[in-house]
């Protein structure tokens, strides 16, 4: 059942940065500024935010039995990631990547609950699984722009998730270890946010989402400028379609960070892992500058440890607030973190860009870097807290 949740995860993920992939030619087809293919990536975060307050605020996740909720949405993020190809205008092709962004809020966030129906032990690193899968497949539009062209880029992430659709349709069932009904409700809201301990393990999850999204949708772009600046000054060359092909790996390395947070962290301890994760992932936003135009085969190094890192703490996340959030509040604290967090990334989305405009593309990432040190700071005083707490509690 994991196996088949992570494929769908997969199949699925890879409408998420279809625009991205393809946004040097649909800049040339409908002229765009760097703000507005910026927009290709943010459209599909505002889709997911609203898709995910719709979804908690209706119950469907509970309404609807998981495969059909799932392969729904599956279906509809599919078609609605294929009208890109017939979108006239950029008005238009915001639409369909808001949309996609809202059906996917059907296919990501219900794919972790339903994996941990199968896991009461080892629960940490099959979520954690799970989400590589996910970021895996968030890198393979990269991969098939590297032999393809922008049309089949979107054909073939559409018919992708078409196939998980009919995976998580056809082949699932749930486990045993069923959660009991935690709806989201406006009356807890003001409760989460007076609750000490979520609020600093949200302020951890808002210090990475910063970073995230922006690294994930701004590499393909800065390694191409650096490569470009390294062809310039050494004669040598290399080909749209392999920095492609590197943009990929520096992205899907992402999922092998993922298993083993996953792994780690039922041993370790959540709060020491995504420390040392968003320290790493800090620390490499601020190198990366200082390699930019430099060979190729010495950047890449780098953006892998880079990638590794800045996705493996994302899972654990949303496991720390499960510990700490009062339990008849989960729901609505879960959706209030991925909500806030994925408002959060429109920010250094759109601003990267800006800043890449104004200073250059060795200095853009640099801001990326205070998200990392907000982050530790929170959970640092999330342990300290933890750890006082614990001897009343016993």
């Amino acid at each position: 059942m994991l196996a088949v949740l992570c494929a769908t995860g997969l199949l699925g993920m890879a409408l998420w940065f279809t625009g991205s992939a393809i946004a040097k030619e649909l800049a040339l087809q409908w002229g765009l500024t760097s703000s507005e293919k910026a927009w290709l990536t943010s459209a599909v975060q505002i889709g997911f935010v609203a898709g995910t307050a719709v979804a908690s605020v209706l119950n469907l996740a509970d309404i609807l039995s998981a495969r059909t909720y799932v392969s729904v949405c599956a279906i509809a993020a599919s078609l609605s990631n294929l009208g890109l190809v017939f979108a006239p205008s950029f008005a238009l092709g915001l639409v369909c990547r808001f949309a996609t962004g809202m059906f996917l809020a059907g296919v990501y966030p219900p794919a972790m609950k339903m994996a941990a129906t199968w896991f009461r032990t080892g629960r940490g690193f099959a979520i954690g699984t799970l989400v590589g899968s996910l970021a895996l497949g968030k890198s393979t539009p990269y991969v098939i722009r590297a032999f393809g062209s922008w049309e089949q880029v979107v054909w073939v992430a559409s018919l992708g998730a078409l196939i998980g659709a009919a995976l998580i349709r056809f082949t699932y069932h749930d486990g045993p270890f069923a959660f009991p009904r935690r709806p989201f409700s406006w009356s807890l809201v003001s409760l989460i946010l007076r609750h000490q301990k979520t609020q600093l393990a949200t302020g951890g999850y808002l210090g990475h989402m910063w970073e995230l999204y922006a690294m994930w949708t701004w590499i393909p772009v800065f390694l191409l400028s650096s490569t470009e600046a390294w062809s310039s000054a050494t004669g040598h060359t290399m080909a749209e379609s392999q920095v492609s092909l590197l943009a990929f790996g520096a992205i899907s390395i992402g999922g092998l960070g993922c298993v083993w947070a996953g792994w780690v962290s039922d041993r370790w301890g959540r709060t020491k892992i995504v420390n040392l994760a968003m320290a790493v992932s800090g620390l490499c936003s601020l190198a990366v500058g200082l390699v930019y135009g430099m060979s190729p085969w010495i950047v890449w190094p780098l953006l892998l440890v880079w990638g590794f890192f800045v996705v493996a703490d994302s899972a654990q996340f949303s496991a720390i607030v499960t510990e700490v959030a009062p339990p008849h509040a989960v729901g609505t604290a879960l959706t209030l973190q991925t909500s806030i967090g994925f408002l959060l990334t429109m920010v250094t989305v759109q601003g990267v860009p800006w800043l890449a405009d104004s200073f250059g593309w060795r200095w853009a990432f640099l801001v990326l870097a205070l998200g990392p040190v907000a982050g530790i700071a929170s959970i640092l005083r999330l342990s300290s807290l933890m750890k006082t707490t614990e001897p009343a509690s016993e």
